[in-house]
């Protein structure tokens, strides 16, 4: 608990309400981009502190789970052998002195097979194993031999709404088996990461990707989260406490709602207003905002204060 305690001493350092809400965050509609069928609107902190909201203030000593791996500061392995005992959980060793703040949602991709994280989770540093729930994304596949595990962005909208909804495993093979038949992704193990072997899909995906890598490099980097439309559908949103958090997070997530716009087009227009009313909901305040999420999305705290917030 030491750990946690100076990790979140920069979120107690003021009397600022320790929300994101209207309060401490604005939805910058002015700064919207648009590349084909996908709108991303940035959402930045208010307040001073150059431009973040005080207690939006970032906090160096958490990586996020993708930098803890390209840096081999976390290991990761299977629990055991045994799927029936085992596949629902990973190992990992925290080798750093920093915490590692994991994604419901995020994919990794090896071992006996690959699995998708259930919750978001911070792993205090310590040499101790430490364990994370995870779902199967691979349906066709249990290894004898363990390959070695690589970080792979995170799923889509849809299968990571099925997660959070269902908790299924069952549910969750049969949203990566539509979205293989709908993409015509020929996959012999049921894999939902076999779509980034299928030249087609990547290409459209790089297309998308490079827009918009090069749309956030450009910006400041005051950006905490965004929200992202396509056609007529919004299809959800994620914001961060920080922006150190967001930007660990950012190319990632990118991936993974490009991989939504792909594999469900939106088509159509959606109109201002909705999304003002969908974003309304998530922070004119704390009450509305927890009705909101618990119907559409989570929200991840730490000692009473918001973290992460994720919508579909």
């Amino acid at each position: 608990m030491k750990y946690l305690s100076l990790i979140f001493l920069s979120f107690s350092i003021c009397t600022v309400s320790a929300q994101i809400t209207y309060q401490t965050v604005f939805v910058d509609y002015d700064s919207a981009w648009q590349y084909k069928n996908l709108k991303i609107i940035p959402i930045r902190p208010k307040g001073g502190g150059g431009g973040l909201a005080p207690m939006l203030i970032d906090n160096p000593d958490i990586i996020s789970l993708s930098q803890a791996i390209n840096q081999g500061v976390a290991t990761i392995s299977e629990r055991g052998t045994a799927s029936t005992e085992n596949v629902h959980w990973l190992r990992i060793n925290n080798q750093s002195d920093k915490s590692i703040f994991i994604n419901s949602g995020e994919m990794i991709a090896g071992g006996r097979q690959d699995r998708m994280v259930m919750k978001d989770t911070i792993l205090v540093p310590t040499k101790r194993d430490q364990y994370i729930p995870v779902m199967c994304v691979e349906e066709g596949r249990w290894g004898d031999k363990e390959k070695k595990f690589s970080y792979n962005d995170f799923a889509n909208a849809h299968l990571r709404k099925v997660l959070d909804v269902s908790k299924n495993q069952v549910l969750i093979w049969n949203e990566i088996d539509n979205q293989l038949q709908s993409g015509d992704i020929k996959n012999t193990t049921m894999a939902y990461l076999a779509r980034k072997s299928d030249k087609k899909f990547m290409d459209m995906d790089d297309d998308y990707f490079r827009f918009f890598k090069q749309k956030f490099k450009s910006s400041d980097s005051t950006i905490v989260g965004f929200v992202c439309v396509s056609g007529n559908r919004i299809i959800g949103s994620d914001i961060f406490a920080s922006r150190n958090l967001f930007y660990s997070q950012l190319e990632p997530l990118l991936r993974g709602y490009i991989d939504e716009v792909i594999i469900y087009v939106g088509k159509g227009t959606c109109p201002d207003d909705k999304i003002h009313d969908y974003m309304d909901k998530i922070l004119t305040d704390e009450k509305s905002q927890q009705e909101f999420v618990n119907k559409n999305g989570k929200i991840f705290r730490q000692q009473g204060r918001v973290i992460h917030i994720t919508t579909y």
